[in-house]
């Protein structure tokens, strides 16, 4: 849905993170690209409004436990966002692991899985899009990830543990991509 242009979720996105910096590029790039790869894929709009939505966790008006996927889910849920985007949300990026790492597991879980095609889908975005905003390799994603916490911080342990995942999640998009002859160097 869009208002005046933007889409909705993109509005509240960038309301809630206004003031994030380099975040609120992030973000900005996230969207960008799902907007990009869902026209390429045939993506329900709900995909692109979760990778605007995808960091929303962060936001202040947002943060209860300090883990940003399940933070994001509850805050949309509660906003009657609809169960496609918020589980989305909920599990992107390898949420699942990072909430056994955190004791959070069970919290996740009142949320429904999302289709996986679609989670492959915003892992992409989110996997090959640094902190601020530029174009990566999930490779050098995940090692910038790495580098920012120690090895003793949950998400520091998550992403070694879901690092062969998101790295698949990955490749089966990039496979997409190039079976619909997408050149990857023009995905957003």
């Amino acid at each position: 849905m869009s208002v005046g242009g933007l889409s909705v979720a993109r509005r509240v996105a960038e309301a809630a993170l206004a003031g994030s910096g380099a975040r609120l590029a992030h973000v900005r790039r996230v969207g960008a690209r799902a907007e990009f790869i869902a026209r390429v894929l045939g993506l329900g709009g709900h995909v692109v409004d979760a990778a605007w939505l995808h960091d929303v966790g962060y936001a202040a008006v947002a943060a209860e436990t300090g883990f940003h996927p399940l933070d994001g889910a509850t805050w949309l849920a509660s906003r009657a966002w609809t169960p496609a985007i918020v589980s989305l949300v909920a599990f992107h990026s390898g949420a699942v692991v990072e909430a056994e790492e955190r004791g959070l597991r069970d919290q996740l879980q009142q949320f429904v899985e999302p289709d996986a095609g679609e989670l492959d889908a915003l892992n992409f975005c989110d996997m090959t899009t640094g902190p601020d905003g530029s174009p990566v390799a999930v490779e050098e994603r995940i090692a910038e990830i790495l580098s920012r916490y120690n090895e003793h911080d949950p998400v520091h342990r998550a992403v070694l543990r879901s690092r062969a995942e998101l790295v698949q999640s990955v490749r089966r998009v990039e496979a997409r991509l190039a079976s619909a002859d997408v050149d990857l160097s023009v995905v957003t």
